[in-house]
């Protein structure tokens, strides 16, 4: 199983967060753009640069690739259903979400199930993603990542909603 780490802890400079595979760092997760949903990964030896594109494609390449390449991409299906379509080198998996109250998901290749995101729980969940041992680690990492994004979505409209109906509560 995959978990992000506390910011700074495990090797992790102090505004990266450690991706950790039975508590051990298997990579790191850096936030450029906030806004933009950008991050830097880092696997191994292999440096991803992510984030989103026009239409609101979230894509991934090598940060040695030229910035119009792409070797991962997500783009959802239905907002209504909240799916969405994976692509990491030419090979498509389905997202749904597991459960719409714990913000989780179950990722899909064709019929098999490849994945599951979860939460550490506590009062900062951080993500979690169980991945078959095939899958390889850069593709787990990235939908850590996605997990992640999703989650923020999420949390943001949440607090949207809540922000606004607090508003019209106590307008005139």
């Amino acid at each position: 199983m995959l978990e992000l780490g506390r910011a700074g802890e495990r090797g992790a400079a102090r505004r990266e967060v450690p991706v950790l595979r039975d508590g051990e760092p298997v990579g790191r997760l850096r936030s450029t753009d906030f806004w933009r949903e950008a991050s830097v990964a880092v696997v191994e030896d292999r440096e991803w640069v992510l984030g989103r594109r026009k239409g609101g494609v979230l894509a991934g390449r090598w940060a040695t690739e030229p910035e119009d390449a792409a070797r991962f991409t997500a783009r959802q299906v239905s907002a209504w259903r909240g799916t969405w379509r994976v692509e990491v080198d030419g090979t498509a998996v389905d997202v749904v979400p597991a459960s719409w109250w714990k913000g989780t998901y179950r990722f899909t290749a064709g019929e098999r199930a490849v994945a599951e995101s979860g939460s550490t729980g506590g009062w900062s969940p951080r993500p979690t993603l169980t991945a078959d041992d095939d899958l390889p680690l850069d593709v787990q990492v990235l939908l850590l990542w996605l997990v992640l994004v999703l989650q923020r979505r999420t949390y943001g409209t949440a607090v949207a909603v809540a922000a606004g109906g607090a508003a019209a509560a106590g307008g005139s």
